[in-house]
């Protein structure tokens, strides 16, 4: 589930600053207190489209089955699966595939989008056990536990549902240079750089994010900041241990201009998304 427009093509190089995917943009987080519903479910996933954002498409999603180390045949849970497009994927991978969000509308739109193999449930991510029936030999959670507030009943339940030697991989814009509100792009001009300002990253936040900008002014979702250490040591209290750590980059390119150097550096250095995964002993 995540934030980006459609996938048209491959990515247009731009003049402008080196552009996180809106962190203001977040996915539909898988907690039934604020499932997206309704309109926002439906701006959500035209905005995603079928297959997933250029994002998603050409970073986030072919890193995230390399982590995934799926064998054909194998039990995937894909948690805050959104309207579907890494579950078909997986499907397509050969996986057995389960997936799971509280927004109702987005399942729906999930179900109408895939094949029948895929297995869909509306249910909340704090309470994985009682809403789908394990053991499973992966567990995917791509750009959702940002916007889920408690993370430890989500470590919890899916620690409770992983085969022994099960492995789950959690993506994330990067909380340490992302965080929405705390963070930004600037420019040097005597040094010509273009850098990534940080305002505040040990401090837990919940952030209003609007999620229809310019339609509905109104209408928000909660982004989670969190540093690191908090999602490690969730992890760990699951009985989890983290055995793989990647940084992700934009894959986008500027068009040639005076900054164009400067921010494809930029680009290139700061990380836009944190991958972890995390084993069952």
């Amino acid at each position: 589930m995540s934030r980006r427009p459609p996938f048209r093509g491959p990515p247009k190089r731009s003049s402008a600053p080196p552009q996180a995917p809106r962190s203001s943009i977040p996915v539909p987080r898988s907690d039934s207190a604020t499932a997206w519903r309704g309109e926002t479910a439906r701006w959500y996933d035209s905005l995603a489209g079928e297959s997933g954002s250029d994002y998603q498409q050409q970073v986030i999603f072919p890193n995230t089955l390399r982590l995934l180390e799926l064998k054909p045949g194998q039990r995937v849970l894909d948690v805050g699966c959104g309207q579907g497009a890494f579950s078909r994927l997986l499907a397509k991978e050969g996986a057995r595939v389960v997936g799971i969000d509280a927004s109702r509308d987005l399942i729906e739109s999930a179900r109408r989008q895939s094949p029948r193999e895929v297995t869909y449930v509306v249910g909340d991510a704090t309470r994985l056990s009682g809403a789908v029936e394990g053991p499973f030999d992966a567990i995917a959670c791509i750009l959702a536990i940002q916007n889920i507030e408690q993370v430890e009943p989500v470590f919890a339940g899916c620690a409770a549902l992983l085969a022994p030697k099960g492995r789950l991989t959690l993506v994330m814009n990067h909380p340490a240079f992302r965080a929405p509100r705390q963070s930004g792009w600037g420019w040097d001009e005597q040094r010509k750089l273009q850098y990534r300002r940080v305002d505040s990253y040990l401090t837990p936040n919940k952030i209003p994010i609007q999620v229809h900008p310019g339609a509905q002014p109104g209408l928000v979702a909660w982004s989670f900041h969190r540093p690191l250490q908090t999602y490690v040591a969730a992890l760990a209290k699951a009985g989890l241990a983290a055995d793989a750590l990647e940084e992700w980059p934009s894959h986008r390119a500027s068009q040639p201009g005076p900054r164009a150097k400067a921010e494809d550096r930029a680009r290139d250095e700061i990380p836009l998304f944190l991958a972890i995964r995390a084993r069952r002993g």
